[in-house]
């Protein structure tokens, strides 16, 4: 369960049964993206650093300008970020 005041960042789930631990990507995802200095304090008493930092690594979701944000915040080199690296093209794609 989230907390109410977490409820406007999860738009789109039923919201009284939602289970942050199950979808960790998507929580810590939405959290990073929409969410203010609470639900930021709320993530990091809810997912470790580590969990947090992977999904800062790996969430091509993620805005640019969030991802390059919580890249510095948490010390990320920018190319180890996926949001920030190019997506390849796919017309000019190996064969």
């Amino acid at each position: 369960m989230i907390p109410k005041y977490l409820y406007p960042l999860f738009w789109d789930t039923n919201r009284d049964e939602f289970e942050p631990a199950a979808y960790p990507v998507y929580t810590v995802g939405r959290v990073l993206e929409y969410g203010d200095s609470s639900a930021v304090a709320w993530l990091r008493q809810n997912f470790s650093e580590a969990q947090i930092k992977e999904i800062i690594r790996t969430e091509r979701r993620l805005s640019r300008k969030s991802a390059n944000f919580w890249a510095l915040v948490y010390g990320i080199a920018r190319e180890e970020v996926a949001a920030l690296r190019e997506a390849p093209d796919p017309l000019t794609r190996s064969a």
